[in-house]
């Protein structure tokens, strides 16, 4: 089985977010990077696949050389070899396209998504390769089993589960619960650093949106403690101050 699990590189959680003077830009200095949390499900779940059925898994990315160091981590995990699209994406739907024309030419059994990036909280890429690609897309999947060339899913819906079955080749986007993540262990980094690494050039980058401002969002009011044994200054604060009605 010939797996692709697409992946991105987002910023730590605990980092700082900033943007550059003009606000056109995250300002990248000082922020550490990792895998994409929800790419890293797919990507657990491709070994987990490849290590009962055999197999092959590659992780693609689209992005210049500063997104290496996150590649071999990838390939620290398991994965088997990598590819960088050589050009920064500009939205969603240039980065899908770009992957999907590869994906297109090499014939991937599975390609593997996370839901979303914790960055942009998109949700996109995932369907714009499955169209790119004229394939079935499972979106928000949490279980995986593949029996064969059929692939058998579990996804969350509003009040339960939905479960269903699709023929490969497909594309799915992988939410919280398809894999546990897998910490790279000496052997595996070590081993990462002579994995291949294959760096293509882009194709035609045709992006759709162009991100104008980013602003942070307005610091949020101090709080207001009120002594329980004034219950007319609450009430107050509550219809003309909080708009509570």
């Amino acid at each position: 089985m010939k797996i692709l699990v697409c992946i991105s590189h987002v910023p730590d959680t605990t980092s700082k977010i900033s943007f550059v003077s003009d606000g056109s830009s995250l300002d990248k200095n000082g922020v550490q990077f990792v895998i994409n949390p929800y790419d890293e499900f797919g990507l657990t779940k491709a070994m987990m696949l490849k290590e009962a059925n055999g197999g092959k898994v590659t992780v693609i990315t689209a992005g210049d050389i500063t997104i290496e160091p996150v590649i071999r981590k990838a390939l620290a995990i398991g994965a088997d070899d990598a590819v960088r699209i050589d050009v920064e994406p500009k939205d969603a739907y240039s980065a899908a396209m770009q992957i999907a024309s590869y994906a297109k030419e090499n014939a991937y059994d599975l390609v593997l998504t996370g839901k979303e990036t914790i960055n942009y909280n998109g949700s996109q890429v995932g369907g714009m390769i499955a169209a790119g690609m004229d394939l079935p897309f499972i979106s928000l999947a949490s279980k995986l089993e593949v029996n064969g060339s059929t692939a058998k899913l579990e996804t969350e819906t509003i009040g339960g589960l939905e479960v269903v079955e699709v023929d490969l080749p497909a594309v799915i986007s992988c939410a919280k619960g398809m894999a546990e993540q897998r910490i790279p262990n000496m052997r595996g980094i070590m081993t990462a650093r002579s994995k291949p690494l294959e760096v293509i050039e882009a194709t035609e980058n045709n992006n759709l949106t162009e991100s104008i401002l980013f602003e942070k969002p307005a610091l949020k009011a101090e709080c207001k403690i009120i002594s329980s044994d004034n219950v007319g200054e609450l009430v107050n604060e509550l219809h003309n101050v909080a708009k509570v009605i």
